[in-house]
């Protein structure tokens, strides 16, 4: 466990970290989170969560706590104080303490903000090639705001426990349409049995724009593999190649089984340990970006 959290403008013991009881966060879910790797000394596509945390506070009418440049500091404090090597940094923004009223409160209350580590990571590439996990399906019962990273998360819990509930790792998500939107907590990937990639567009606001997503979409266009965003079905799922999951915290995880059909070859399959292999050779190279960057 960290020693540390942030809360508010003070490093605390994690232990006796606290928010207010009138914390809109807390009452109403009134607040945005993002989730950032650290790995071996550096952060994982930390402009691409800061961008989209941003994005989410200017979608939810959430004033940003502080520049991001300040925030950028904080994180970094953050991590030398729990004197961290790997690590899952969970940044979350909340509208702030005010009396319980659903309406928005007065303009000079303050956002709190709260950052703290989670889980225990493992980075290693090795390692990671050899977690195969299944996922099952469970109707998406979202609401139809999903491109903000809110801290409103009862479906997502409720389709994660489902999966855990049936021996699975993860939960796909099937809209009203028939068609799978995303994990509970994760994006989702197929590969044809032609080789190509394929995973749900983002122009609908019907899912999270994942920055571990983004990053893939890059490295494939960078690397030539051929990549179409459009819907997919359980039961194409079911007939694909291969199959993974990407967030922050999964990066690159192959699905080896879903709703008990077994996806390919029930392996680790050639593109996912490519896709992979493009990833943490981007994540050493976003190393090294940010070692030639030093805060003012």
């Amino acid at each position: 466990m960290p020693r540390f959290s942030y809360v508010n403008g003070r490093y605390v013991p994690h232990a006796e970290a606290a928010v207010h009881i009138e914390d809109r966060g807390f009452q109403f879910a009134d607040g945005v989170y993002e989730v950032i790797s650290w790995i071996g000394g550096h952060f994982a596509d930390e402009v691409g969560h800061l961008d989209r945390l941003e994005r989410s506070l200017r979608e939810m009418r959430i004033a940003q706590p502080m520049p991001r440049r300040a925030l950028q500091l904080v994180l970094r404090e953050f991590i030398r104080r729990n004197r961290l090597k790997d690590a899952y940094v969970y940044i979350q923004v909340t509208r702030g303490v005010a009396p319980r009223d659903f309406k928005f409160p007065q303009e000079d209350v303050r956002p709190s903000l709260i950052v703290s580590a989670i889980g225990r990571p493992s980075f290693d590439i090795a390692a990671r090639k050899k977690l195969l996990k299944k996922a099952v399906t469970v109707p998406d019962i979202r609401w139809k705001r999903r491109d903000i990273k809110t801290t409103s998360l009862t479906a997502q819990v409720l389709a994660k426990q489902t999966a855990v509930d049936r021996g699975a790792y993860e939960a796909w998500m099937v809209d009203d349409e028939g068609f799978i939107t995303e994990g509970s907590s994760t994006n989702a990937w197929i590969v044809d049995k032609k080789g190509t990639l394929i995973t749900r567009p983002t122009d609908h606001n019907d899912i999270l724009k994942g920055v571990t997503r983004n990053a893939i979409q890059a490295l494939c266009k960078k690397e030539g593999v051929k990549l179409v965003e459009r819907a997919f079905t359980p039961a194409e799922a079911y007939k694909a190649k291969e199959a993974f999951i990407t967030a922050a915290t999964t990066l690159v995880m192959p699905i080896v089984e879903i709703d008990g059909h077994k996806i390919g070859d029930g392996r680790l399959g050639n593109l996912t340990e490519k896709i992979l292999d493009f990833y943490f050779a981007y994540a050493a190279d976003e190393k090294r970006r940010q070692e030639r960057w030093t805060p003012k």
